[in-house]
């Protein structure tokens, strides 16, 4: 049998191994992370069977082409509520314009109380994860969607038969906004400094991208290099404070061979701390010279924003950690090589924090800490992401690095099998 002290190294070093962000085999672009604390979960094909969703809590499901999948949530008339869902298309399937994935949140009578899509389009077919959020708000004067009771969420697919006929997975996130301690602000504000500042100057640093929003890795103010390869999706995030405006640019470097022309090569999505999708920049193309693109200028972080009509500016509402997200289209490992390729990614937060609104709860994650600020400068983080900042926590907790662990490991197997040895001969 196992000892504890056996058991208690093996889990350590499987904790280790489980880290997200490792690498895949040569060749083979990660796939996405999803959260491993995510619940399984089934929509019905009806609001009356379907299933309700925890406030904080996360959930996997899978969406076949055409398909619709509902689920319930349970509101009171005080608290502003997001769901979101990311669709995990599979690596090396066929996707086309038409096809999207939307998702609506919706009162008892039927009502949409807010939907919003993500679709491939026509500058960037190819597969890479989509996130679009629906949302509930408690507005003074509103007339619907304000009462306490049961909501639901509807989830729906649509596509063209060019596509690969096969599930999407589904990553399913709710969370709650508190409401305030009393009248806030109630409109759009009417100016913002929408000048692009200097590049941010600084030696560039390396830090490998996570490969979904749960182990996406951190970055601040500066320039920061990885590598990508064809059919990869990179996940990135930064602390955007309010009062803070938010810029950021992608460069793709130039290949060593090869030759020919990819449009829509590069596809960039920054996204906000529900997983409301903000901007995207998707019509870059590429023809093995070195390219650029940038997201454009976004008003600083403010509970108003949600007033406003452009969509995108409304999305910058709340604090909290930005996703930024990039894609590699594989046409360019087809006719430039299988790279990797190297991304350089400059970041810029600019203005100063400012105090958070009156709410009436925790903000949760619609807030900024130290923690989160040390963390995005690269001063002493693995570039993990929270996955990551989670296991090397449990690690440390225990009173041990990863080398002690490995090394205790090392040592365990060498007993036991000495041990067994000593049986043997007896």
């Amino acid at each position: 049998m196992r000892g504890p002290r056996a058991v208690a190294v093996g889990a350590a070093v499987c904790l280790l191994a489980a880290v997200p962000g490792q690498a895949m085999a040569d060749g083979e672009p990660s796939p996405y992370a999803f959260d491993p604390g995510a619940r399984r979960i089934s929509g019905a094909a009806t609001t009356s069977d379907a299933k309700p969703l925890d406030a904080e809590g996360t959930y996997r499901d899978s969406i076949e082409p055409g398909g619709t999948l509902v689920y319930r949530l349970n509101l009171d008339a005080e608290t502003n509520a997001y769901v979101s869902a990311v669709a995990v298309p599979g690596s090396g399937t066929t996707v086309a314009y038409g096809d999207k994935i939307e998702i609506s949140l919706q009162n008892s009578q039927g009502a949409d109380c807010d939907s919003n899509d993500a679709q491939f389009g026509a500058a960037s077919k190819f597969p890479r994860p989509l996130a679009a959020y629906a949302y509930r708000l408690i507005e003074a004067g509103a007339s619907s969607c304000q009462e306490a009771g049961p909501y639901y969420v509807v989830i729906e697919r649509t596509g063209e038969d060019t596509s690969t006929p096969e599930p999407w997975e589904l990553e399913i996130r709710h969370v709650s906004e508190p409401g305030l301690t009393g009248p806030g602000p109630s409109e759009a504000p009417s100016g913002w400094p929408s000048a692009s500042p200097d590049p941010v100057g600084g030696e560039p640093r390396a830090r490998a991208g996570g490969t979904g929003f749960y182990d996406a890795a951190e970055l601040g103010k500066g320039e920061w290099t990885s590598k990508i390869e064809p059919g990869a999706s990179l996940f990135y995030r930064v602390p955007v404070d309010w009062g803070q405006q938010i810029f950021a640019a992608a460069d793709l470097g130039s290949a060593a061979s090869g030759s020919g022309f990819v449009s829509g090569a590069f596809s960039m999505a920054l996204y906000n701390p529900a997983r409301g999708l903000v901007d995207t920049s998707n019509s870059l193309s590429y023809t093995g010279k070195q390219k650029t693109t940038s997201l454009d200028p976004l008003p600083p972080v403010a509970y108003e924003n949600r007033f406003g009509s452009r969509t995108g500016d409304k999305e910058m509402r709340f604090a909290g950690w930005y996703y930024l997200r990039v894609s590699l289209n594989p046409e360019v490992g087809e006719k430039f090589g299988a790279g990797p390729y190297g991304l350089t990614l400059r970041i810029d937060v600019e203005g100063d924090p400012k105090d958070a609104p009156a709410y009436a709860g925790p903000a949760g994650d619609f807030s900024v800490d130290p923690d989160d600020r040390q963390s995005a400068t690269g001063d002493g983080t693995t570039g993990t992401g929270a996955a990551g900042n989670e296991a090397m926590k449990w690690v440390a907790a225990g009173g041990i690095g990863a080398g002690t662990v490995l090394v205790l490991g090392l040592g365990v197997w060498t007993l036991l099998a000495r041990r067994r040895a000593e049986v043997g001969s007896g």
